[in-house]
């Protein structure tokens, strides 16, 4: 009896030929990959972007159909032919395998000159390594480019923005208005509500009420900043989506009039770009990623934006590769410390997973009670609140199994 396609066996036969269907497109070998399978319509179209990409320099030719043998893929240096490629990778794949591909491509086919062109620069999906890339290239931008450049920069700055802010500021000012509590109130300042959950195990059933034995006051009305926040941010090479998230946090924080937030970017030398923190994109376009790094130095110069040692908080963001001097590094930080400076230091600000970094650098300053450790953008609100409240930061380090390698 023949199999139908509602039969079991038809059903068997439906399944094994869509696992070779999968495995054909996993491994992209054409003819003698040892399927057997042969790629029409969607699916040679969706192959043939991925060996544009993955299968570059290789030898052999497209067959008809879109089938794909021996092959000879590659994007070469074509403009035309990258923007159809960016319009396929759009059309066939999800907006986080586009970025994925994005990103591949100009790392493996060396497509930074092919960006330099607003054509170009019109046909990607922008998001936060391309934004990386471009602040890197923005000397060789060409006039006709830096427009176009600048629009994707916003774009992703403004999406970002939308994402983050929100829990930013509540994380933040629920932090300032948690350390601002007093816990001898008048009878008028009392939050009673907070009071009775704090009080809940000391409820008496037999009179059938709590027994405050401590008392939660509202905080005192303060108009005036609380915390001064100084983010110091490495601009080296490598540092580049922390420095993205970082322009960005730093105008979220500049937003808060509890806040003073001053911003600097350092490599060798040290720039202060404060005053432009109400346009995070003036902030990304003022950095210059690449370069040497002299952390010693850039703390230095956050020490000295440092006037009320006891509410001020000074986050390094860098992967703590020092090029200054080392040991005048650490006792600039012990000494900052000592005088009631909050010391936050972030390995990276960012979601590209565990970060190279100096481990004898960040063990030494584990030793000064600072401890060092990758944070993710989402995290980041969470750990300026612990910072606020003079938290124990130990909760956000990972465990050693897990640590940044």
């Amino acid at each position: 009896m023949t199999n139908g396609p509602d039969s079991p066996g038809g059903n068997d036969i439906g399944a094994a030929t869509e696992r070779l269907r999968r495995w054909r497109l996993v491994l992209g070998g054409g003819q003698g990959d040892g399927t057997g399978c042969r790629l029409s319509g969607r699916d040679a179209a969706m192959d043939g972007a991925l060996a544009a990409l993955y299968q570059a320099g290789e030898d052999g030719a497209q067959g008809a159909g879109g089938e794909v043998g021996e092959r000879s893929a590659g994007l070469g240096s074509s403009a035309p032919k990258v923007a159809r490629w960016l319009d396929d990778v759009r059309e066939y794949f999800p907006s986080t395998v586009v970025q994925v591909m994005q990103a591949d491509a100009i790392e493996r086919l060396d497509l930074h000159r092919l960006l330099l062109e607003p054509e170009m620069l019109e046909a990607v999906q922008p998001d936060v390594h391309l934004v990386g890339t471009l602040l890197s290239l923005k000397n060789a931008l060409p006039e006709k480019a830096r427009a176009t450049a600048r629009t994707v920069v916003a774009k992703v700055v403004a999406e970002l923005e939308a994402k983050l802010a929100q829990h930013t500021r509540s994380a933040v000012k629920g932090a300032i208005d948690r350390s601002a509590r007093i816990s001898r109130p008048r009878h008028h300042e009392i939050d009673w509500n907070r009071t009775i959950r704090a009080n809940l195990k000391h409820y008496q059933e037999e009179y059938r009420t709590v027994i405050p034995e401590r008392l939660i006051g509202y905080g005192r009305a303060q108009r005036g900043v609380q915390r001064d926040v100084v983010l110091c941010i490495d601009q080296s090479g490598s540092m580049a989506a922390s420095v993205v998230y970082a322009g960005v946090f730093g105008a979220v924080l500049a937003s808060m009039r509890a806040l003073r937030t001053s911003l600097v970017v350092f490599d060798t030398s040290v720039v202060d770009l404060t005053d432009q923190l109400d346009d995070p994109v003036e902030v990304l376009f003022g950095t210059q990623l690449g370069g040497g790094t002299d952390i010693n130095r850039a703390l230095a110069y956050s020490e000295g934006l440092v006037t009320r040692p006891a509410d001020s908080i000074v986050v390094l963001i860098s992967d703590l590769y020092e090029g200054g001097v080392r040991e005048e590094m650490l006792r600039r930080v012990a000494r900052m410390t000592a005088a009631g400076v909050q010391v936050v230091v972030l390995l990276a600000l960012s979601d590209e997973g565990a970060p190279s970094y100096d481990r004898t650098n960040a063990a030494a300053l584990a030793e000064l009670g600072v401890p060092a450790f990758a944070c993710t953008p989402d995290m980041f609100p969470d750990v300026m609140a612990a910072a606020i409240e003079r938290r124990s930061l130990a909760p956000f380090v990972p465990a050693p199994d897990d640590a940044p390698v």
